[in-house]
């Protein structure tokens, strides 16, 4: 019987505002189980951006630590992004969440301009060398873009995110709910979900389709 495949998720907070989308990487993570693979949880040591009241919308007078965050979707089986190393894994997935374009990256203030954090884009560096596929869920790609540059990938049909991401060196591909977007010569796999305005089932078909994919490549 061949070796259980096993995935390195990227997390980055615990809440769509301020952190990692919830039910898109709750949605991975049920995936790679499902199609049995195995994952390992990581976040960056670093502190959120900000924290954000979820029913008032405004920003909260407290700090709050990403990895720490980030163990609540885990359920504390979580590590530190320093210490991922892409030989010991299959492949990459990132949900999205506004985490992954305040705490990952500035994407969500710089745009186009932003920067990524080390850790994120040491990592997707190293898989990408390895040939390994990685997986980008919501605004993710827009990262993966900024890392690798010229690649092919999908946010769903926002023009302007779509146009941030061209102007970012890569390429889109207009997408809508449950469909990915495969770019092949870079083992990129992305989808839109909440990008659009989804439902819970539509989420969980285009995670689903990401993992799906990505474990073939793998």
């Amino acid at each position: 019987m061949a070796d259980k495949k096993r995935f390195a998720v990227i997390l980055s907070g615990c809440g769509n505002k301020d952190g990692a989308e919830i039910h898109e990487s709750v949605m991975t993570l049920w995936a790679i189980h499902k199609h049995g693979a195995d994952y390992q949880c990581f976040a960056p040591d670093i502190a959120q951006h900000h924290v954000l009241n979820f029913i008032s919308g405004k920003e909260m007078a407290e700090s709050r630590n990403v990895l720490v965050e980030s163990a609540r979707i885990a359920r504390g089986n979580i590590k530190n992004l320093k210490d991922y190393k892409a030989a010991d894994y299959d492949g990459l997935i990132m949900p999205g969440g506004l985490g992954a374009a305040k705490n990952l990256s500035t994407f969500a203030f710089d745009g186009p301009d932003c920067t990524v954090n080390e850790d994120v884009a040491r990592a997707v560096r190293e898989t990408a060398a390895q040939k390994k596929p990685i997986g980008a869920l919501c605004i993710a790609p827009a990262i993966v873009a900024k890392i690798l540059g010229d690649v092919l990938v999908t946010i769903g049909h926002d023009t302007g995110t779509a146009a941030a991401i061209a102007r970012m060196g890569a390429r889109h591909e207009q997408t809508t709910h449950g469909e990915i977007t495969i770019d092949k010569d870079h083992r990129v796999v992305t989808t839109p979900c909440y990008m659009l305005d989804a439902r819970l089932d539509q989420i969980g078909e285009g995670a689903e389709s990401l993992v799906e994919a990505v474990i073939e490549m793998a």
